[in-house]
C-alpha cells in the first residue's frame, strides 16, 4: 500500500512539473540570420513633412500615417498599393472636432470606420473612411469619454461592446500600470485580463498585438527579453525567454513593436541601451520571427534604425518608418514568412 501511494505522489509531483513547464520557454541562441538590407524599398513621399517617429497603420485599402508632432493635421492616408498622397486628417487644436493629442487609431472593419484616442481631451473620437476621403472639411463626432484614471491605450474594436487592448492606469509621479484587458465602449467599462503581469517582474513596460484568427494575443516585454503569449481569455500559453532575460532592468530596451503576420509573430528587436552616446534614441534595426507558439524561427537584418512599422495583409509586407537615410519603407515578407 506504502509503494503504491509513492508511486501515485510521484506520479503528481512529475506531472504537475511537467504542466508547468510546458508553457516556460528558454532560448538560449537566435542565430538564424538573414540580411535584407537590400531588400528594403524606399517609399517617397514628397512636399508633405512627417517626423521619424511616426505610426504607419493600415486601415481598409489604406496606409494611414500617424504623426502626433505635426503641426496641422495629425494622420495621413496614402493608397497602400502605390502610396499616392490621398488626404490628410485629425486637425490639430482645441476646438470641436480637434485633436489635441492623438493616440491610438483603430479600425472599425463592419462599417468603415475609425476611431482615434485624443489623450489631451480624454475623448475617442469616430471617423466615418469614406467621408474622410472624399470631403476636405469633415469633422469626426464623438464616441466616448475616457476615464482619467483608467483607459484603453492600444487596442483592437470588435464591437461597441468589447475591445481588448492595452489599458493604462496611472499611478502618479509619471508612472503608470499598462495591464491588457477588455472594454466596453457604451460603458467604459475594464476588465483586466486574469494573467497581468509576469511574476518576477517589477514594473512592466510592453508592446502588444492580438491575433482574433488565432485566437491569441502578444505582449513583449521591453526592458526584459520576455515575450508572453495568452488566449483570449487571458489563460497564460507561454513564457519565451530570451538570451538575456533578466528580472532586473538595464536601461536596455529588448522588444520594440509587435504584429502579427499572418501565422507568425514578427517583432523589433534592439539589445541595446536606449540611448547612444549621443543621447539619440537607439532604434533597432532587426526583426525576430516567431511562430505563433512562440518557437524562435529567424532574424531579419535590416541595417536600417526603424521606429515604427505595420504589416499590410493584402501585399504581404511589412511597412516601415525611420530614423535612417530613408524615412519610410517597405520589405516583401512572402519568402520570410514560410
Amino acid at each position: 500500500m506504502n509503494k503504491i501511494l509513492g508511486i501515485f505522489l510521484i506520479i503528481i509531483i512529475f506531472g504537475g512539473c511537467s504542466s508547468s513547464s510546458s508553457t516556460e520557454k528558454k532560448q538560449n541562441k537566435r542565430n538564424n540570420i538573414i540580411n535584407v538590407h537590400n531588400r528594403i524599398k524606399e517609399i517617397v513621399i514628397e512636399d508633405l513633412p512627417i517626423n521619424n517617429y511616426s505610426l504607419p497603420l493600415i486601415v481598409d485599402n489604406y496606409l494611414f500615417i500617424n504623426d502626433y508632432k505635426s503641426e496641422n493635421e495629425c494622420i495621413h492616408i496614402f493608397d497602400k498599393n502605390n502610396f499616392k498622397y490621398i488626404t490628410s486628417t485629425a486637425l490639430k487644436g482645441q476646438g470641436p472636432g480637434e485633436i489635441a493629442r492623438i493616440g491610438h487609431i483603430a479600425e472599425d472593419k463592419v462599417n468603415r470606420k475609425f476611431y482615434v484616442s485624443d489623450h489631451g481631451k480624454n475623448k475617442i473620437f469616430s471617423y466615418d473612411l469614406d467621408s474622410v476621403i472624399t470631403d476636405p472639411e469633415y469633422l469626426p463626432i464623438e464616441k466616448m469619454k475616457m476615464n482619467a484614471g483608467l483607459f484603453p491605450n492600444d487596442y483592437i474594436y470588435i464591437s461597441d461592446t468589447l475591445s481588448i487592448g492595452v489599458t493604462i492606469q496611472p499611478l502618479g509621479n509619471s508612472d503608470f500600470n499598462p495591464v491588457v484587458g477588455k472594454f466596453n465602449m457604451k460603458t467604459g467599462e475594464v476588465k483586466h485580463m486574469s494573467y497581468t503581469i509576469h511574476p518576477e517582474v517589477k514594473k512592466k513596460r510592453i508592446c502588444f498585438d492580438i491575433s482574433m484568427e488565432h485566437g491569441i494575443y502578444v505582449e513583449c516585454y521591453a526592458p526584459h527579453d520576455l515575450m508572453t503569449i495568452c488566449s483570449l481569455n487571458g489563460d497564460l500559453k507561454y513564457n519565451i525567454y530570451g538570451p538575456n532575460w533578466d528580472t532586473e532592468t538595464h536601461g536596455i530596451y529588448h522588444f520594440g513593436p509587435v504584429k502579427f503576420c499572418n501565422n507568425r509573430i514578427v517583432v523589433l528587436y534592439s539589445g541595446e541601451k536606449i540611448l547612444n552616446k549621443e543621447g539619440r534614441s537607439n532604434f533597432p534595426t532587426k526583426f525576430l520571427v516567431f511562430d505563433l507558439d512562440g518557437n524562435y524561427l529567424k532574424t531579419l537584418e535590416t541595417g536600417y534604425k526603424i521606429a515604427r512599422f505595420c504589416y499590410d495583409r493584402d501585399n504581404n509586407r511589412i511597412l516601415l518608418s525611420m530614423d535612417d537615410d530613408i524615412q519610410f519603407g517597405y520589405l516583401d515578407m512572402k519568402e520570410f514568412l514560410d
